[in-house]
């Protein structure tokens, strides 16, 4: 089943040279040898890489953007949303994200380095800080005999540490939340696995909003007499940004006992006159280890007196007092060490948490102040790094229990790949990495929008939003736009699944802000008209941008006018009616009720002839904004009909018989249109203007009857689309998008025309879109279609996480040959969607590893 049985993979552990496998890491997950060089190198999609034709389309919307870039960075120097001039390169070098859910985010790369910071809200910045690091001291008889800083790196500062750790002998495993680092110490005969443990734990709104990690280092000494290890963590106070030089940081040491154990280590306090914080690294205590620290060090020039103090003794000097304000220009870092015996032929263990606690946070505009979700239980002082790390020391191995759980059942389903195991559970890095915000609802606050529910609206606190809070994500770190909701639909098949809450407390939010208007007039970048910022009864297309006011002002969006967007409220009665048949709660079900009610009256504007089928105009199939549409079409006109049958189903849920009867009607006339206009005997065209191309092959013109499967409809009334004429689509996207396509070997291509060339018409047709691949697969799935569907998505994995070095930063498009656009997307979570159609399986009898053989 495998693509080249695996060759890819084992590209990736072709330099490691140890026959080391580690303590405890386990056989599914993504490995690579910390040697590796990717050979592939692509470069972010550029002005350069349009088509002339595309920019003779498309010239005066570039000259728009450049206005209003201008503007932005210039003018009000702020970053915008999407910086077409400065798109991230392809750096391969990242790994599992640290932390919980909403309490920012720091991410540390496959070769040890901390290299990705996410603590205000939504903003990144790309710094490896090199001073961060792990070093391992191995004493023997009262004498150090090897001291190594574990990083392959041979910077330009630090010279009095022992750099360059050969990478030939250690491996990274990432099996989000969980990653492995081993080490194999050359001449020594001992073998170091570092795990590095995150709170994400699937329907525990409680530890998983806590900023904090855990590393729990293994160490494994297969000689015949003992030795007494050390490892040192080092931290510098900041994460790289020039903030970190502002002045006014300072450390402390600290000791924390509490209901019996007792963690002790050093608390780094940021004070950024916005957003302060405190980083924190600290230690267990046991009677069997020894925990010492340096307060502060600089972390410049040769650092040799801290490497000589670890190296006298296997220990740091552990000075009581706290440090001095840094001055302005000077930074600041810190030091811990856990230092154990280790006896002959055996092994022991060692224990650090990293915390940061940020509790109070504003974005952009400064504007409001929230707090975040975790403060609910530890206060918002700035006070709590101690309890944190006190938590998650003696807290992580039920985490590790309940990932375990929850992970099991499908790392021991033999029939599934092993390259399914590890793109399902490491996309999953996005909702914690993906710019999360998860704060508690203020008091004062009115989500409804102002309309109530006598009227047809919502409460002003839903339940659901009082108890588990806000929750937002961008769209991507490069398109920095907070619940973009046409995207959301394909990655919401994470949150619905594993934090249910979560997913009604965002479908609470938009619910709200359609009912809002907003008469302010905007420049629509892509046709140079003004119109409304916001549009009464229309979905947003998002709630805001990080480096503005989220949720005060919506739709950050300047490409479209909001009532060009239908699929967007198709797509909120879609997931309306797909969480309700998930969850099974009631009362969100009759809460968003008037409120499908009324985003669907809006899309039967659009039936321009009566006959049960929406129209499209210009760019109205939002998702394909660079590929025009002209009459009905497969994909927006799919989505429609699978809306009103999802309004048939709640109309019967709800017993509303003059509404059922209503939509049944436009339903079946629309099926009849729908058939007679798209269908060529193969699949759906593309649209039914007749064109040149509008018999192109989209990979995603069953999109509607996804939604329907993952909801339990699509079946006798409720059933939109023929089964046979589904199954025919799907082979001919299989044939054609996928198997035509790049050798079979990259997933499904958007667009494809009949006679097997990709269809270049725009920016976009010959783009591969990782998120609506694994939501094809997720199609094919359901409707029986199983290797189809795995094959089409392992082209994906193998591309973005074997070949192009873009794990942890799964973009949204790839090209076939050269070029990637924006990186690290919410998209590809959609491959939860093949986790709950293989859930749903007829007849399905999971098989365990030892009944089926593995890949």
């Amino acid at each position: 089943m495998d693509l080249n049985d695996s060759t890819s993979l084992a590209e990736l552990m072709s330099r490691y040279v140890s026959t080391e496998t580690g303590f405890g890491v386990p056989k599914d997950g993504w490995r690579i040898c910390l040697a590796h060089e990717f050979k592939e190198k692509r470069k972010p999609f550029q002005a350069k890489d349009v088509s002339i034709s595309n920019m003779i389309m498309h010239l005066s919307l570039g000259v728009r953007y450049l206005r209003w870039w201008y503007k932005k960075t210039q003018v009000e120097k702020k970053a915008p949303f999407i910086d077409m001039f400065r798109a991230l390169p392809l750096n391969q070098i990242y790994g599992a994200p640290l932390g919980g859910i909403g309490g920012g985010s720091i991410t540390r790369g496959w070769r040890g380095d901390f290299c990705r910071w996410q603590l205000n809200p939504g903003m990144y910045h790309y710094k490896t800080v090199i001073a961060n690091q792990f070093t391992v001291c191995l004493r023997r008889g009262g004498q150090t005999v090897y001291q190594q800083v574990l990083s392959t790196e041979r910077p330009p500062t630090l010279h009095g540490w022992n750099w360059g750790y050969c990478g030939e002998y250690a491996f990274y495993h990432a099996l989000y939340p969980r990653a492995w680092t081993v080490y194999h110490l050359p001449g020594q005969n001992v073998t170091l696995t570092c795990r590095q443990v995150s709170p994400v734990v699937p329907h525990d709104y409680k530890d998983s909003s806590l900023p904090v990690a855990v590393f729990v280092w293994d160490i494994e000494n297969k000689n015949d007499y003992a030795l007494d290890v050390s490892i040192m963590f080092t931290m510098v106070n900041g994460s790289g940004h020039e903030d970190d030089k502002s002045g006014g940081h300072w450390n402390e040491p600290f000791h924390l006992e509490k209901e019996g154990d007792s963690v002790s280590g050093v608390l780094l306090h940021h004070q950024t006159p916005v957003n302060p914080y405190t980083l924190c690294i600290a230690a267990r205590d046991k009677s069997d280890r020894e925990i010492s620290h340096q307060t502060a060090f600089s972390p410049k020039g040769t650092c040799s007196a801290l490497w000589s103090d670890l190296m006298t003794d296997g220990r740091l000097d552990s000075p009581k007092d706290s440090s001095t304000p840094t001055q302005k220009g000077e930074k600041v870092a810190a030091a811990l060490a856990v230092s154990c015996s280790v006896p002959a032929n055996n092994h022991n263990s060692v224990e650090f948490s990293l915390a940061w606690d940020m509790p109070k946070i504003t974005f952009g505009s400064r504007e409001r102040i929230y707090v975040r979700r975790y403060t609910r239980y530890y206060g918002t002082e700035g006070d709590a790094a101690p309890s944190l790390s006190h938590y998650a020391l003696t807290h992580y191995s039920k985490w590790e229990e309940s990932i375990d759980e929850w992970q099991r059942p499908i790392l021991q389903d033999g029939s599934l790949p092993s390259w399914y195991k590890s793109a399902l559970f490491n996309e999953l890095y996005f909702v914690v990495d993906g710019g999360t915000v998860w704060v508690e609802l203020p008091e004062d606050a009115d989500i409804s929008g102002g309309l109530r529910p006598e009227d047809g609206g919502l409460p002003a606190q839903p339940e659901v939003v009082k108890e588990y809070g806000r929750f937002a994500y961008l769209e991507g770190q490069e398109y920095r736009m907070y619940n973009t909701y046409d995207v959301h639909f394909y990655a919401s098949f994470a949150l619905i699944m594993l934090w249910p809450k979560l997913a009604l407390s965002l479908q609470y939010d938009i619910a709200g802000s359609v009912v809002q208007h907003d008469p302010t007039e905007r420049l629509n970048l892509m046709d140079g008209q003004y119109s409304p910022v916001k549009t009464r009864a229309v979905v947003p297309h998002d709630i805001g941008d990080p480096d503005d006011e989220p949720w005060v002002r919506v739709n950050a969006y300047l490409i479209h006018d909001t009532a060009d967007w239908k699929d967007l409220n198709l797509k909120f009665v879609l997931q309306v009616f797909r969480d309700y048949h998930m969850t099974q709660d009631e009362q969100y079900l009759k809460d968003m009720w008037p409120i499908c009610q009324t985003v669907m009256e809006t899309e039967l504007k659009f039936d321009k002839d009566g006959d049960g089928l929406i129209e499209n105009s210009g760019y109205a199939d939002q998702t394909y904004d660079g590929w025009k549409v002209t009459g009905p079409s497969a994909y927006c006109g799919g989505l429609w009909l699978a809306s009103l049958c999802m309004m048939c189903k709640m109309a019967r849920v709800l017993n509303c018989e003059s509404v059922y009867q209503r939509y049944r009607d436009i339903l079946e006339r629309g099926s009849a249109a729908f058939d007679r206009l798209l269908w060529n005997g193969k699949y759906y065209n593309y649209d039914s203007s007749g064109q040149s191309l509008s018999n192109s092959v989209m990979s995603d013109q069953c999109a509607g009857h996804w939604f329907l499967r993952a909801s339990g409809l699509g079946d006798g009334d409720y059933q939109a689309f023929p089964k046979e004429k589904i199954c025919s689509a799907l082979k001919s996207v299989f044939d054609l998008n996928v198997m035509s396509f790049a050798d079979g070997q990259m997933g499904a291509v958007n667009g494809m025309r009949p006679e097997g060339v990709p269809d270049r018409s725009s920016v976009q047709s010959d783009e591969v879109w990782v998120g609506v691949v694994y939501g094809l697969a997720a199609t094919m799935i359901h409707e029986g279609l199983m290797e189809e569907g795995l094959r089409t998505a392992e082209g994906c994995y193998r591309a973005v996480w074997e070949r192009m070095g873009m794990a942890f930063q799964t973009p949204e498009a790839y090209c076939e040959k050269g070029v990637y656009r924006s990186l690290a997307y919410m998209r590809p979570l959609s491959i939860w969607a093949m986790q709950h159609a293989l859930n749903n399986r007829p007849n399905h009898n999971k098989t365990t590893d030892e009944d089926v053989g593995q890949d």
